[in-house]
């Protein structure tokens, strides 16, 4: 998804659960237990998409910060200018939790609710 919006002139942002255990993003700027975070090539400096996070260099009000994203603290990714994207399903954290035992053990959390803007 991030290359095709990229390759299409969008500018790709995901969705991340702030409140997930691992996750390294700047607490100011979370709102409502989530973080939206602006991964193009000129925001996100040393850009990592692997299989297990998303990892990148960004600036947040002009003071540098290193972000690591487990990808299953990932919620969605859409492109800034249509609003269209992604939105990932509760299934595929299930998934994970059966893949990571420790995971599966911690308190559950209601599922996300998040909702297209215009």
């Amino acid at each position: 998804m991030h290359e095709w919006m990229t390759d299409n002139g969008h500018t790709p942002h995901i969705v991340v659960d702030a409140l997930h255990d691992v996750v390294v993003v700047p607490t100011e700027h979370v709102k409502d237990d989530k973080i939206i975070l602006n991964i193009s090539e000129t925001a996100a400096h040393n850009l990592k998409l692997g299989n297990d996070a998303v990892a990148f260099r960004a600036r947040f009000g002009g003071v540098p910060f290193d972000v690591w994203v487990p990808m299953r603290a990932v919620l969605g990714i859409y492109a800034r200018e249509t609003g269209q994207g992604m939105i990932f399903s509760h299934e595929s954290t299930q998934a994970a939790d059966n893949e990571n035992p420790e995971r599966a053990a911690a308190p559950s959390r209601e599922r996300p609710h998040l909702k297209v803007v215009k």
